[in-house]
């Protein structure tokens, strides 16, 4: 019986998308599209994958184009979530909603930066933005958000120092470790669809990650006392 029953779970995930499948299918053409935000989109009610007896996120073909439809809806029309929510719960009902270009964004369309105006706005030599971009640190695109500048800002600062971006990964992967950290601790709202369970796991989220932000100063500093010392 359990064999049976685990070849019926098995039948029922073929022909699944795992999270890096999903990555490799949309990051052409959503390069900023990580394995973060796909589970912060799922949180915010977005897609809904199913889940494996072991907790692994699998995604149909209809989570793939949602997903898609989604992002496309963020990035074209600068939607908030909250008005792509509505958008994709009138289409699953089978209504005709309104045309992304007829609902109003409530924030203004953010700045996009080439490459050239990246560089200068955050005083970087290209090498520097070259390496970035080949260790993971900055995502390559056609065009960079505000946040990239912030970022390659630091860049710059750190390596008049002699830290490069290829010190850089180390960080990276540490908070990709701490996003699943997080979502671990609120895996008990993440496995429900109720919206309050959903508007929780929402308000936690950022709040568990200040926590660790608090926790992760505390050991640098005590790190550079004690070098210092």
């Amino acid at each position: 019986m359990p064999a049976a029953s685990a070849r019926g779970r098995s039948t029922a995930t073929a022909g699944l998308l795992s999270i890096g499948q999903v990555l490799a299918r949309l990051t052409p053409d959503f390069p900023a599209l990580t394995s973060s935000k796909l589970r912060f989109l799922e949180v915010q009610g977005i897609i809904t994958p199913t889940r494996t007896d072991s907790g692994y996120r699998k995604f149909s073909a209809a989570d793939l184009e949602r997903l898609r439809l989604a992002l496309t809806l963020q990035r074209d029309h600068y939607l908030p979530l909250s008005v792509i929510r509505d958008y994709l719960a009138d289409v699953d009902a089978g209504r005709e909603p309104a045309s992304p270009s007829s609902v109003p964004s409530i924030v203004p369309a953010p700045r996009r930066y080439r490459r050239d105006e990246l560089l200068s706005a955050a005083g970087a030599a290209p090498q520097l933005l070259n390496d970035a971009i080949s260790t993971g640190v900055i995502v390559g695109a056609d065009s960079y958000t505000e946040q990239t500048v912030t970022l390659l800002r630091a860049l710059v600062a750190l390596d008049r120092h002699g830290i490069e971006p290829r010190h850089m990964r180390s960080l990276r992967q540490s908070a990709e470790r701490e996003a699943t950290l997080i979502e671990s601790a609120l895996s008990a709202l993440l496995r429900r669809t109720d919206t309050a369970s959903r508007a929780r796991a929402n308000e936690l989220a950022p709040e568990l990650a200040k926590r660790l932000d608090e926790v992760r100063a505390i050991f640098v500093r005590g790190a550079i006392d004690r070098l210092l010392s």
